[in-house]
């Protein structure tokens, strides 16, 4: 199946999660802001496009571009797969993938995420000012929940849980 990967990615792990899927599926790779400049001919030669994103704020940076297009493709296998810096059993994972789409979308686009991680040193200013600003009234917040403390802990410095193994549903769809 003539795969395309499209992806964007600030701190690396979203470029890396897309690039292992390329690697697995013999599929095409391709930064958004090139798919971005391609006609819609470009993708009548492809039976499946995925897109990868990162999250931010319990959203899928740039997934509106995809699901736009999407409607055009609904002849083809669609998968979104998004990375985050949460581990894949979190509950507030299940709650933004089906936030993320319309019911409709929802019938010929599949989601999938795959946990990655933080990494500061790679992350742009604004990012980097947000995460630090989230630390800070997390720790500040009295009588924090457990999941709380937990979170505060994992997104205080960068760290990396990705693992390609957390693309075998996308791939399992994908053939």
């Amino acid at each position: 199946m003539k795969t395309l990967i499209i992806y964007t990615s600030q701190t690396g792990f979203t470029k890396k999660y897309s690039e292992w899927l390329a690697q697995k599926t013999g599929g095409d790779l391709m930064d958004l802001k090139e798919a971005q400049k391609k006609d819609d001919t470009f993708f009548a030669g492809y039976e499946a496009i995925v897109y990868g994103g990162w999250v931010m704020a319990a959203s899928v940076v740039k997934v509106k571009w995809f699901l736009n297009k999407s409607a055009s493709w609904k002849g083809k296998k669609l998968a979104v797969f998004c990375v985050g810096g949460s581990p894949n059993d979190n509950p507030d994972v299940e709650v933004m993938l089906k936030n993320m789409m319309t019911d409709e979308q929802r019938e010929y686009i599949k989601a999938f995420y795959c946990q990655g991680g933080f990494n500061y040193d790679r992350m742009n200013a604004p990012s980097r000012l947000a995460m630090k600003m989230f630390v800070s009234a997390l720790k500040k917040k009295k009588d924090p929940t457990e999941e709380e403390k937990i979170m505060t802990q994992m997104v205080a410095t960068s760290y990396d849980i990705s693992d390609e193994k957390y693309l075998e549903p996308v791939i399992d769809y994908l053939t």
